[in-house]
């Protein structure tokens, strides 16, 4: 199945004037009736870097979200016949994402060490300049206090304010209602 992905991704046989023509309704449609596996490769080419990026920034670690990635794409794959449409393709992709992640940290939550990088190694060097100062040891206790809090919450917290997602589109993801999306936001 993997040599079957990497294929696909290796194998740009659609011009760019046609894949950003396509929606993804269209790309998935299509690829479900051929399977051929240019369609795919073009949602894989839409998609990469926003599901590495969200593994980053779940997981604290390159090498793991670079694996995450991979089964995640192999898991939208397999699940692909299954996206109804009821919501955006992106939000489905980002809700496989979310899950995958946060069921490979609560996997991991025996042993916490595994996926926490130290969060003193992770800022920038601070800059002379007070302001910066300031800045930087804000966000260095935001991330310390992040981590501390239950990977729910600090899931919630982030795609409100980190990937700017509405209450509706985290409802959806996490099929909750909006009221309640918006009690764990203030909760957490």
């Amino acid at each position: 199945m993997l040599n079957f992905l990497m294929i696909n991704l290796l194998n740009p046989l659609i011009t760019g004037s046609v894949k950003s023509a396509l929606t993804d309704e269209e790309v998935i449609k299509r690829y479900l009736e051929t399977s051929e596996r240019k369609y795919y490769s073009i949602l894989y080419d839409r998609y990469s870097n926003k599901v590495f990026g969200k593994c980053i920034s779940l997981l604290k670690s390159e090498s793991k979200a670079e694996d995450a990635t991979q089964d995640i794409f192999i898991k939208i794959l397999l699940n692909l016949s299954k996206f109804s449409g009821k919501s955006k393709f992106s939000t489905w992709v980002y809700s496989i994402t979310y899950n995958y992640c946060i069921d490979l940290i609560r996997r991991k939550k025996k042993d916490p060490s595994v996926l926490m990088d130290n969060i003193a190694d992770s800022h920038d060097p601070i800059e002379e300049v007070e302001d910066q100062f300031l800045l930087e040891t804000n966000i260095k206790r935001l991330k310390i206090i992040l981590e501390e809090i239950p990977v729910g919450d600090k899931s919630i917290l982030l795609m409100k304010y980190q990937d700017s997602l509405s209450i509706k589109e985290i409802g959806e993801m996490l099929d909750k209602s909006e009221s309640a999306i918006k009690m764990k936001i203030k909760r957490a």
